[in-house]
């Protein structure tokens, strides 16, 4: 077996299959054999024979089967002495046949079998016990030296086969030089040790090929996969470093040590126990609201319930918890993949996940599926505006297969095992319950359960932020099903040809798709305020102030080169978000918005459906502007949106470029610079659970301008002053088209 997992056994057993696998398994609900538990005892035992029955037990494993305790008289009930000579009771062949037989009907007799049996044979029950208790062990030791000896029979026979093979090959001539094999010396435990690795790489290939081991450095970049693409995986290369890496905390993390993963297999198991219980469970664990829409949880039950290992909450932090159920168009086994894939997942959920890194594989699960598999990996999770910080992780995700057809993921922070003063979130249990439903549909009940420092975020978000509507499950699911939907509809081949601009090439819509996909991710990781993106303010006027960056692309294929300008500015509307994400993403409205269309008619030349609602869409427009030098502009847009937060991103795209893609060739080599919108609830009573979409909005407006296509070129401060100037005269627009010029 290779050296592996460190499980304890009081916590987690482990399972070694037929190939060497190490799977994690449910914790027993019965005592190992061998072994006595105070709780098993009656009310009425008294403490001498408790005390009786401990010490005898350290005794009974290496006495037979034929012999037991003889209980002490009740005059020594009140006065147990340690160092009392023990004296043994040796059954009579009579008492031991009988028993034998009755063992052979029934090893685990319970207490009425007991006390009749005792009663039969003249034994006390506690006797009777003892000798089943001892026989048990007794067969288990033999069945395991009988296994042993198999083992033993079967690894010389192997070491055999071995060494013949290595003389055969010792001997053996190159058939291309005719000279001798470069075989070596290698050692037995060598060769052992590579057909272990070979035989483990192509698990982790087939799989996710997700990570290895970084120990010692400070960097982690994201890991792409050479498997083949997955349900979600376009294709999009991994954010680069030097664009988007990560923050201060999780930029001093490494893999965790050989003595720490014992501690995180425990935390990840009673991890797993919590989420579940806390999906299944309704009051008083969880108080619904009086409109029935969300439910709160109840802390004071939390910590009665669940006595968590990782302590009691910090001081000043918050907690944020809630449920969300939904069911969406994706087979279960495919939501698995997606949640224990980290490039799937972090694809997914973009708007949320601004970086991701996969640290160290305690285990791939059992060979074909995700059942015990356990990561360790750190995480940004963000709003899309420079005026909320990013939420640092660095936790344990731990899937079960729960029985069939139902599945768990589970999150939890590991900050107990490697504590750090910079830590500001702290995820407990947190996942979902995943239930297989007819037609390849799924039942998703998703539990967000954080806490976290508040500092930092800016008071035009703190409404949204701590209501739980900006990080919350509801967020987390409504994305999901939104994102189902987008692989339903690029996967139907019932597509009507006779509506203009749909594309019904197969191949032109996944190029198409690709590069949008890759612009979102860029977009929504580039906007957020993460430590490792240093804003910087420009005067404006309070809320509105425009926040600027600079960043520099080298030999990016995704980007053009050079110094790129990054604007951006988040403000309240007194609007709802549906009238917002409406009047921006209708090219019959851009006009009236967007400056680079130098007021020119926006035509739509082709779209992409991404679902049932119209606004989900990825759209190819044609800007017909008087200009001459724009006349032939093509924009790259995708709409998005669902019940938490909605998105327009957009980008100026080649005409040429665009050809090729659109007849399905590769687009990673076509330059994105993705500007747009991310429009939230403002957190108000109504701004999410009102189907109406009444509320108001937080808009972030945020653009990306190659200000110098030298890389090693000054930032100018004309070059600031355009931009500064082209966001504020962009929010002036929207707000009069709006009708909200004071707001």
């Amino acid at each position: 077996m290779p050296a592996g997992v460190m499980i304890p056994a009081r916590n987690m057993p482990s399972m070694i299959t037929g190939n060497g696998n190490v799977t994690l398994g449910q914790q027993p609900n019965n005592m190992m054999e061998g072994q006595l538990h105070p709780l098993e005892m009656t009310q009425n035992t008294s403490e001498s024979e408790l005390a009786r029955m401990r010490d005898d037990e350290f005794g009974s494993t290496n006495r037979s089967s034929s012999e037991n305790h003889e209980l002490g008289g009740s005059g020594d009930d009140h006065d147990p002495r340690p160092n009392k000579k023990k004296r043994y009771h040796r059954h009579t062949q009579h008492q031991i046949q009988e028993m034998e037989a009755f063992f052979k009907e029934c090893p685990h007799p319970d207490d009425k079998q007991r006390k009749e049996l005792g009663r039969e044979l003249g034994l006390e029950p506690l006797q009777v016990k003892f000798w089943f208790q001892n026989k048990r062990t007794q067969m288990k030791t033999q069945h395991e030296r009988h296994e042993n000896t198999q083992l033993r029979t079967e690894n010389e026979k192997l070491r055999s086969d071995n060494m013949r093979f290595r003389e055969a090959l010792s001997t053996a001539s190159c058939p291309n030089c005719g000279g001798p094999t470069a075989v070596g010396q290698m050692s037995f435990d060598e060769h052992q040790l590579r057909l272990e690795n070979a035989r483990l790489r192509e698990e982790i290939d087939r799989i996710s090929a997700i990570a290895a081991k970084y120990v010692g450095k400070g960097n982690f970049p994201l890991l792409s996969s050479p498997v083949p693409p997955r349900p979600f995986d376009f294709g999009v290369q991994p954010i680069s470093e030097e664009m988007y890496s990560v923050g201060d905390l999780l930029r001093s993390i490494s893999a965790p040590s050989e003595a720490d993963k014992p501690m995180i297999i425990e935390l990840a198991v009673a991890a797993m126990e919590e989420l579940v219980r806390m999906a299944q469970m309704d009051e008083p664990l969880w108080i619904a609201s009086l409109d029935g829409t969300t439910c709160m949880l109840n802390e004071e039950e939390y910590i009665t319930t669940f006595p968590s290992g990782l302590g009691p909450k910090p001081t000043g932090f918050k907690c944020e918890a809630s449920r969300e159920t939904a069911v969406v168009i994706m087979n279960h086994i495919n939501l698995v993949e997606i949640l224990m894939d980290l490039h799937q997942w972090s694809t997914v959920f973009s708007g949320i996940v601004s970086k991701a890194s996969t640290l160290d594989v305690l285990s791939t699960g059992v060979a074909g599926n995700y059942n015990g598999a356990l990561q360790v990996m750190t995480a940004e999770f963000q709003v899309p505006t420079p005026l909320v910080p990013t939420r640092e992780s660095y936790y344990a995700r731990y899937c079960k297969q729960l029985a069939e057809g139902t599945w768990a993921v589970v999150d939890v922070s590991l900050d107990t095992i490697r504590p750090s003063p910079t830590v500001r979130c702290r995820r407990r249990p947190s996942g979902c319950l995943i239930l297989e439903m007819p037609n390849g549909y799924s039942k998703v009940t998703w539990v967000e359960h954080v806490e976290v420092d508040y500092r930092g975020v800016h008071n035009l978000y703190k409404q949204l932020v701590s209501s739980g509507h900006a990080f919350g499950a509801r967020r987390w699911v409504a994305t999901l099903d939104r994102q189902c939907e987008r692989l339903a509809s690029v996967l139907a081949s019932n597509i009507p040809a006779g509506d203009v601009g749909v594309i019904t090439n197969q191949d032109g819509r996944k190029s198409m798709l690709k590069l949008a996909e890759r612009m979102v991710i860029s977009f929504c990781g580039g906007v957020s305020a993460s430590t490792a993106h240093t804003w910087t303010t420009l005067s404006g006027t309070g809320d509105d102030d425009v926040r600027v960056m600079t960043r520099k692309s080298i030999d990016d294929p995704g980007r053009p080169p050079g110094i790129v300008l990054s604007a951006a500015t988040s403000f309240w509307l007194p609007v709802s978000p549906k009238r917002v994400f409406d009047f921006l993403r209708d090219e019959n409205s851009r006009n009236e918005w967007d400056i680079l269309s130098n007021g020119g008619a926006v035509q739509e030349m082709a779209h992409i459906a991404n679902g049932q609602d119209p606004g989900n869409c990825v759209s190819l427009l044609r800007v017909n502007s008087a200009n001459s030098s724009q006349s032939n502009m093509l924009i790259l847009q995708e709409s998005c949106t669902d019940s938490t937060a909605s998105f327009v991103i957009y980008a100026p795209v080649d005409i040429a470029a665009m050809n090729v893609v659109l007849n399905g060739g590769e687009p990673d080599y076509v330059a994105l610079l993705p500007s747009g919108f991310a429009i939230f609830p403002d957190g108000t009573e109504g701004g999410i659970a009102d189907a109406s979409g009444s509320g108001g909005s937080l808009l972030t407006v945020a653009f990306q301008i190659l200000v110098d296509s030298v890389p090693t070129a000054k930032l100018s401060l004309g070059s600031i002053a355009t931009v500064n100037n082209l966001i504020a005269c962009t929010v002036e627009r929207i707000k009069a088209s709006l009708s909200c010029d004071n707001a």
